[in-house]
């Protein structure tokens, strides 16, 4: 996994299996983990960086001094999905919630490192966890069920059904702003807290306008579903059409479209309100592991194991740009905030950073 900082396209952590990848951009080389770091996750006002590891610890970091503010144990397996608590709900950013293969979510405080909640309903890994912005967290796994936590008092909310093997995957139509808080695409944000607070609310409420939040699940069952989990347990669109699993699905930041990466050498769009079929894109010759969007949801990037990135237009359905340079199989990719810039990186433990 890749994650570009909010609001510095020049600062970049990634998670990788191995301490060889290459960045000429490197600032720091942090010591802490003992084992493959998995996921990273930048908290969303950019003053900290929590990272899990396959020995199932978490730990907190500095981004200005990569220097280690502590760990978080208490998961017994690795860490499969961290996110941190949306801006608009509380700053300074202290809340993050983690997923693990010991099949339970956890609820941090960032400040003590301590584990202030554990949820525990999964009966398998969960896959998948992410914090919304109406006061919920969702998380997937794979006893192919989705749970809604309610984020305050970690009680079960409702459960969501329909997938008939592993959900793989979640994402929200509000995860570009919920990522970025208050920063706007030129990386300002306000001083003062409370204003700070006051911006990214509103930055929230121009996504979702008068509509609840919307979430897209991808499974091993080749299919996907539609939800508006804080008022409904009930689907809106059950969307089909893959031959092979989606390894993921990514909402564009406007909320109008959902792309979904597939081991069948594809890329489908979706309509993000209806979830109704819009396109394929065809031109991999290997299965598409990652796909991310570029900040104003005109273009996507995708990762495939035929070792190249492809920078795609949504307008004309084409390729526009084909990024050959990895040696070997490109597992993640991601679209800096403020638009600059692509990072990407791969079995050939690289990292290339390439400018928009």
């Amino acid at each position: 996994m890749l994650q570009w900082l909010p609001v510095d396209s020049n600062v970049l952590p990634c998670a990788a299996q191995t301490s060889a990848l290459a960045a000429s951009v490197c600032h720091c080389y942090p010591q802490g983990h003992r084992n493959w770091v998995l996921v990273v996750a930048w908290s969303p006002d950019a003053a900290m960086v929590a990272s899990g590891d396959m020995d199932g610890t978490i730990w907190l970091w500095d981004p200005a001094t990569g220097q280690a503010l502590g760990s978080c144990k208490g998961h017994t397996k690795w860490i499969t999905s961290l996110a941190w608590e949306p801006a608009h709900k509380a700053l300074p950013s202290r809340r993050f919630v983690s997923g693990s293969k010991d099949n339970t979510i956890r609820i941090w405080d960032a400040s003590t490192r301590r584990c202030v909640c554990t949820m525990s309903s999964h009966t398998m890994v969960v896959t998948c966890v992410c914090w919304g912005g109406e006061g919920l967290i969702y998380s997937s796994s794979r006893d192919t069920s989705i749970n809604v936590w309610d984020a305050l008092e970690g009680k079960l909310v409702r459960t969501l059904k329909g997938h008939a093997h592993w959900v793989n995957t979640l994402a929200l139509s509000t995860e570009a702003v919920l990522r970025t808080g208050a920063f706007d695409h030129t990386g300002k944000c306000p001083r003062d807290p409370e204003e700070t607070m006051k911006v990214a609310q509103q930055r929230y409420d121009a996504v979702v306008g008068s509509q609840p939040e919307r979430l897209v699940s991808g499974s091993d069952d080749h299919t996907m579903f539609l939800w508006t989990p804080s008022t409904s347990k009930s689907h809106i669109a059950r969307m089909t059409g893959h031959v092979q699993l989606i390894n993921q699905v990514a909402f564009s930041p406007d909320g109008r479209w959902v792309l979904s990466a597939i081991f069948d050498k594809s890329i489908k769009l979706w309509d993000g309100i209806k979830g109704t079929f819009v396109a394929t894109f065809r031109y991999h010759v290997g299965p598409v592991f990652q796909v991310a969007w570029s900040s104003d949801s005109r273009l996507f990037v995708s990762g495939s194991k035929d070792s190249t990135l492809k920078v795609w237009d949504v307008r004309t359905r084409k390729p526009m740009v084909d990024l050959p340079g990895h040696a070997d199989e490109v597992f993640a990719v991601d679209w800096s905030p403020d638009g600059s810039g692509v990072a990407s990186g791969g079995k050939d433990r690289v990292l290339k950073l390439w400018r928009h």
